[in-house]
């Protein structure tokens, strides 16, 4: 490990940040779900969704978006392609659906989603939420909340550790 960039503190602070700028920009919850991107961004959506209802007294539905099958990389990385399916109860069709991620690299894996949603509805808007923002995009994608923006070259790799996925809650670049 290079470096720990994030500790369970201050993971937590960057959760509670993200939520307090959700509420703020869409000047309260109605009509707002909370969407992640499988595998660590369900954890951060579920958090998140937990933080709002805590600040706002609102419960959001909060769903799980499995993009393996629509990203463009499956034979380059030999991803099995079969999807364990999203799990969503709701519907996303005029709602404001933010998208929940990890870490923002590319901007390939937001494509992935972004197909993936609009293929289940039509949604009012869609924004996105991110943990670590580490530049190097190859499409054009921005996020419009995000925990921490981390410069890093293309060698670098960021860890994010979220539980119960993982041991502990973290960010480190090895």
């Amino acid at each position: 490990m290079k470096a720990l960039i994030m500790d369970e503190k201050d993971i937590f602070r960057a959760v509670t940040r993200i939520s307090h700028e959700i509420i703020e920009k869409n000047k309260g919850t109605e009509n707002i779900v909370i969407v992640g991107i499988k595998t660590r961004g369900i954890y951060l959506a579920q958090s998140i969704s937990k933080k709002i209802n805590e600040i706002e007294k609102a419960q959001l539905s909060t769903g799980e978006l499995d993009v393996t099958n629509y990203r463009d990389d499956l034979e380059q990385k030999k991803i099995n392609t079969v999807s364990e399916g999203n799990n969503l109860s709701f519907s996303i069709d005029d709602k404001v659906v933010v998208l929940v991620d990890d870490v923002l690299y590319t901007g390939r894996t937001v494509r992935s989603a972004l197909n993936a949603l609009m293929e289940i509805g039509r949604p009012k808007s869609i924004q996105l939420a991110v943990l670590i923002d580490r530049g190097h995009r190859e499409l054009p994608v921005r996020a419009d909340f995000v925990g921490k923006n981390v410069p890093t070259s293309r060698e670098e790799i960021v860890k994010v550790s979220i539980q119960p996925f993982d041991q502990k809650n973290s960010v480190a670049i090895f």
